[in-house]
């Protein structure tokens, strides 16, 4: 089990300049502790909580200190700055934790990367020009396997292609794959590149598959357990509930200096799985990542497996982990998240350094993803 680090909490909180469709306020801010030593990561932090939402928080450090700036409210209308232990939805960096854990099952030689997934899930990636005998384990980690992008029950859904819901309101997830595969393949397999939260619900299923339970307690047992990760887990279908301390979800839009939100619903855990559904704080999603470079949770070989990366634009993808080349000369490795109500993003280095940031809303058109990875790369640099 980890031990967690020694932490120096500083908060600023950002007032807001107004809001628009809503309640019309002014709000003030104060700094509840020095920030000289990281004054370029609180100049990037605000820049962000200024195109983002209500509130925005990093958590960052290095040499076995870490710090937590904030910027803006947790809560709208309140003077609640994000702290680094509070509940929220990582969205897409579950990849990363899911990815783990198949890695794994490749270390015990329960699942070969280069294997067919209709070798794992006869009979679940098949039609509409989809086949899962040439469609891979290791295409589905690293996004190439010509699955379209698609993602379920977000506002602009591509062809609004939705799932069809249980009684109860949750998903069965073999419903989400098919309904994924109703869109037709963008490429042959490993050909290209493309983002499709489609093939984690996969990898999720194999993972049940093969071990026989669900992927949210593998993820816990081989993954959050033995890391002391007591924060973070993947919800339960049907189990919508935040636990406290939270950060407060919104949806927004932001016109200049004006904005409005609204309290963001939170979507059935069901709907993504291992690809989307996790909740976490910043100070857990950090130590997880440390811990994955660090060794903790895979073979050296089955590590170099998940940075052996592809170059995407100014990114390099590796199964289920990002690399991206900072200013200051060190490359820093992680994923980004996003749900609604909440958008992320870590990023650690082999050095030790590292940095997670958040803001509470997800925008209906366009994300603050610009000034997300500015202030982690501040925060890094800065380190």
């Amino acid at each position: 089990m980890t031990t967690r680090r020694n932490r120096t909490r500083l908060s600023v909180v950002v007032g807001a300049v107004c809001a628009m469709a809503m309640t019309l306020t002014a709000h003030s801010g104060t700094a509840y502790a020095r920030t000289d030593d990281h004054a370029a990561t609180l100049a990037a932090l605000r820049t962000l909580q200024a195109a983002a939402g209500p509130g925005a928080a990093v958590h960052a450090g290095a040499d076995g200190t870490d710090w937590t700036l904030s910027a803006g409210t947790g809560t709208y209308g309140a003077d609640r700055p994000i702290q680094e232990d509070e509940h929220f939805l990582v969205g897409s960096q579950t990849k990363t934790f899911t990815a783990t854990v198949v890695l794994q099952l490749v270390d015990e030689g329960r699942i070969a990367l280069d294997s067919p997934i209709e070798t794992y899930l006869p009979g679940l990636v098949t039609g509409n020009g989809h086949d899962g005998t040439r469609i891979t384990v290791r295409h589905l980690l690293q996004h190439t396997s010509g699955i379209a992008a698609y993602s379920p029950g977000l506002p602009l859904d591509v062809l609004t292609v939705q799932p069809p819901r249980r009684s109860d309101g949750t998903y069965d997830p073999r419903e989400v794959v098919r309904t994924g595969l109703r869109l037709d393949p963008v490429s042959v397999p490993g050909a290209a590149f493309t983002y499709s939260n489609t093939n984690y619900v996969i990898l999720g299923l194999l993972v049940e598959a093969v071990t026989g339970a669900p992927a949210r307690e593998a993820v816990r047992s081989r993954v959050i357990e033995p890391l002391g990760l007591t924060r973070t887990f993947i919800p339960a279908p049907g189990d919508r509930a935040l636990p406290l301390p939270a950060v407060t979800g919104y949806h927004g839009v932001r016109l200049g200096g004006f904005f409005a939100w609204t309290r963001a619903q939170v979507i059935d855990p069901s709907l993504y799985g291992g690809a989307g559904a996790m909740v976490s704080t910043l100070e857990d999603v950090t130590a997880f990542y440390q811990a994955l470079l660090g060794g903790e949770l895979l073979s050296p070989e089955s590590l170099a497996e998940m940075m052996d990366v592809a170059d995407v634009g100014d990114l390099g993808v590796g199964l289920g982990l990002v690399a991206r080349q900072l200013s200051c000369g060190v490359t820093a490795w992680g994923h980004s998240g996003a749900m609604p109500g909440y958008q992320s993003y870590t990023l650690v280095t082999e050095d030790g350094r590292h940095a997670s940031a958040m803001t509470n809303v997800m925008f209906q058109f366009g994300t603050p993803a610009p000034q997300m990875h500015a202030v982690v790369e501040t925060a890094i640099c800065e380190s």
